[in-house]
C-alpha cells in the first residue's frame, strides 16, 4: 500500500494574467519503506509538491490521499490532526522549542496529541538518533547536526505513516550532512519508514531509492536511484533548458 499518493494534483497561485502555476497536473505515488528524493531547478514546483502532499497547503485541484485518507475530505481541525499524528517533518531550520529539552521537544507532537508516550519506542528512537546523553539539554546547546537529529526523533515519535523533509542538510556541513542523511537510510531501511525529501543536492538524493525530478510543475523524470554524477547532470540539463527558453 502507499504512504501518500497524489492525483492530477495542481496548484495555482494568483488569479488572471498573473496567475502562477507551480503545479500541473501531477501524479505520483511513494509507497511505505521507500525513500524517494524530489529534485528539480527552482521554481520546478518541488515545494509546492511536499507542501500539498503533507496537507500544509490545500491544492487547486486533483487529490492526495495519505494511507487510505483522501484530505480534500478533511475539516482543517481534522487536517491538522491528521498532520500531527500520520505525518512526520524534518526542515532545514530544526524548529525546535528552544525553551524546551531534547526530551520534551521529542515528545512534543504526543502531548499535543494527550497521547501518551510509548516510552519504549521513544527511548528506541533515542538510542537510534545518538542522544541518549543530551536529553536534558536545550536545543541552544547543541551543534546544528544535534538539533536535526532531534527533529527526526520528534518526526519519528509518533510511528508517522511518512515523513517528509525539506532541505533536511541545507544548514549543515558535509560531514554533518552525511550523518544525518545516513541516519534516514537507516530508518527506512531498519523500521520500513516512508520518507519524502526534496532537496537540491545531488549527494543528499544518491541516498534516496528513487529521484522524482520536477520541471515547470510536472514530473519529467522518475528514476530508480540513477547516482550523484546522474542527477547532476539531469539537473545541469535541465537549468540549460530554462537559460535557453529565458533568454
Amino acid at each position: 500500500m502507499d504512504s501518500v499518493r497524489v492525483e492530477a494534483l495542481t496548484r495555482v497561485y494568483g488569479d488572471g494574467p498573473r496567475a502562477v502555476t507551480a503545479l500541473a497536473g501531477i501524479d505520483a505515488a511513494f509507497g511505505r519503506g521507500t525513500f524517494t528524493a524530489v529534485m528539480g531547478p527552482s521554481g520546478s514546483g518541488k515545494s509546492t509538491l511536499l507542501q500539498t502532499a503533507a496537507g500544509l497547503d490545500r491544492p487547486t485541484s486533483g487529490r492526495v490521499f495519505v494511507g487510505d485518507t483522501e484530505l480534500s475530505r478533511l475539516s482543517e481541525t481534522r487536517l491538522t490532526e491528521l498532520r500531527r499524528d500520520r505525518i512526520g517533518f524534518v526542515f532545514q531550520a530544526f524548529n525546535l522549542i528552544g525553551a524546551l529539552t531534547v526530551a520534551e521537544n521529542i515528545e512534543l507532537p504526543l502531548r499535543l496529541s494527550r497521547v501518551k508516550p510509548d516510552q519504549a519506542w521513544i527511548a528506541h528512537v533515542v538510542a537510534r538518533v545518538g542522544l541518549g546523553e543530551r536529553l536534558h539539554h536545550r536545543p541552544a546547546e547543541l551543534s546544528g547536526g544535534q538539533q536535526q537529529r532531534v527533529a527526526i526523533a520528534r518526526a519519528l515519535a509518533t510511528r508517522p505513516d511518512v515523513m517528509f523533509c525539506d532541505e533536511p542538510t541545507g544548514a549543515l556541513d558535509t560531514t554533518t550532512a552525511a550523518e544525518v542523511l545516513a541516519l534516514l537510510r537507516a530508518v527506512v531501511d531498519e523500521h520500513g519508514q516512508t520518507v519524502v525529501m526534496v532537496t537540491h543536492d545531488p549527494v543528499a538524493a544518491s541516498y534516496a531509492d528513487r529521484v522524482v525530478v520536477l520541471a515547470d510543475g510536472r514530473i519529467v523524470r522518475d528514476l530508480p536511484q540513477p547516482g550523484a554524477a546522474r542527477i547532476g547532470e539531469l539537473l545541469a540539463s535541465l537549468d540549460r533548458r530554462a537559460v535557453a527558453v529565458g533568454g
